[in-house]
């Protein structure tokens, strides 16, 4: 059997068209229509339900593919594990953040995992929507959510915190934020989501929980504008630790209000570090794993 009409079949099935496949190996459209053909007639069986608008596993297809699978799973994995004994990490890594969490956050330590790892090329896709993983040969997501997304496999990176920030010269010039109810008197700079525009829930040491109604004439669709309006005395703003705390810790913004836990949406939220559910990883994808998880242990994040 040939190894590469094989991938071709699986690539297929995940990325759900010969067009896509094309275009993620790099080759001609006619060559894995060929290949496909070229499997089924070694088979003697249909595989996909082919039409205009569709393309489907038969019966006999969605079997084989389960079987399939798996076996080149293994074979990649002992391969991987082969080369890991005589060789360096290397090939391109295929990266997925929203836009300020890469920008912020992600792109200064892949600067040292290109350091420790020369070998290894990154491609960086930066997006506020959650991509296909699989559809599109991404190996790592970055993601920000209370929970972990139960299609992918991965590990939590650290907890996430929200704070409500403001310049010092916006809260020497307006009227104070002694508690969270004085909010009121202020109008806000808000991402412009559904939950974070009109209400923020304020959670005491003591665990009394506060909701305060958000005064706002700007809403904003970036976290990094977001920052931009805080650092520029525009207004309060609710953002992530991650994104605030050089800043917190530099004077140029002020948390008012440091013995509440505070949140639009969900008091407990995370950074998740993700990437397609299938037998193996390689050898590249685990060293930048273990690479990212111990830069979090040397510098964990401000909370």
């Amino acid at each position: 059997m040939d190894l590469r009409q094989l991938q071709i079949f699986v690539d297929v099935v995940q990325c759900g068209s010969f067009a896509a496949v094309a275009d993620k190996q790099e080759i001609d459209p006619s060559s894995v229509s060929r290949a496909i053909s070229a499997l089924e007639a070694d088979l003697a069986l249909r595989l996909f339900q082919r039409s205009t608008r569709k393309l489907a596993l038969t019966e006999a297809g969605e079997h084989y593919y389960q079987r399939v699978k798996p076996i080149l799973d293994e074979l990649a994995s002992a391969g991987d594990d082969a080369k890991s004994l005589v060789s360096v990490p290397s090939g391109k890594l295929k990266l997925t953040a929203s836009v300020a969490f890469g920008q912020v956050w992600l792109l200064e330590r892949l600067d040292r995992f290109m350091v420790a790892y020369p070998e290894i090329e990154i491609e960086l896709v930066l997006s506020d929507h959650n991509l296909d993983l699989l559809g599109q040969d991404i190996d790592v997501a970055f993601r920000l959510a209370p929970a972990l997304d139960t299609n992918l496999i991965g590990t939590k990176l650290f907890a996430t915190r929200y704070h409500v920030c403001a310049s010092p010269d916006y809260l020497k010039n307006h009227p104070p934020l002694a508690t969270p109810q004085d909010l009121i008197q202020h109008n806000a700079v808000v991402l412009n989501m559904p939950g974070y525009r009109t209400r923020w829930h304020f959670r005491h040491r003591n665990g009394s929980i506060d909701e305060v109604d958000i005064r706002s004439r700007l809403a904003v669709s970036s976290a990094l504008a977001l920052l931009d309006s805080a650092l520029k005395g525009r207004g309060p703003v609710l953002i992530a630790d991650w994104l605030v705390q050089a800043h917190l810790v530099s004077g140029a913004l002020i948390n008012p209000f440091p013995d509440y836990r505070v949140t639009a949406t969900d008091f407990e939220t995370a950074a998740w570090l993700l990437y397609p559910s299938r037998q193996y990883l390689p050898h590249k994808t685990r060293v930048l794993i273990d690479f990212i998880k111990a830069q979090i242990a040397k510098a964990p994040i401000l909370s």
